[in-house]
């Protein structure tokens, strides 16, 4: 039943962070309460149908936070010891599309091990 439980969270994660985010969430989540509150409540709903309501309340605020303050470049800043980057924390020469795409796994990855944490 566990494993169940862990994949429906998995499936959750990408389909709330992915199918029912739209563009104007995408845009606007790092930079409005509003948008990041709207895209936080559409992303977690699923989630009401395999956990309690306190973890819910976790999930639902977690991904709030990590979205609105674009949580995963804190991290990457903090794991390269590059506070003054403007390209997401990595070296200015490493490559914006690839820079992307790290900020990316990284926002995943927190949101994932926060969602399996509370499933389980």
């Amino acid at each position: 039943m566990m494993n169940n439980i862990l994949v429906y969270g998995l499936i959750f994660h990408f389909v709330g962070d992915y199918l029912l985010q739209n563009d104007w969430m995408a845009a606007n989540k790092t930079k409005s309460n509003i948008a990041a509150f709207v895209h936080a409540i559409a992303y977690s709903a699923l989630f009401l149908f395999i956990c309690d309501f306190k973890m819910w309340l976790i999930i639902f605020g977690t991904h709030f936070m990590i979205d609105r303050y674009r949580l995963a470049s804190y991290w990457i800043k903090l794991i390269n010891w590059n506070w003054q980057s403007k390209n997401f924390g990595y070296a200015e020469d490493k490559p914006a599309f690839m820079s992307i795409w790290l900020l990316i796994i990284i926002d995943n990855t927190f949101h994932i091990i926060i969602n399996t944490l509370c499933l389980i």
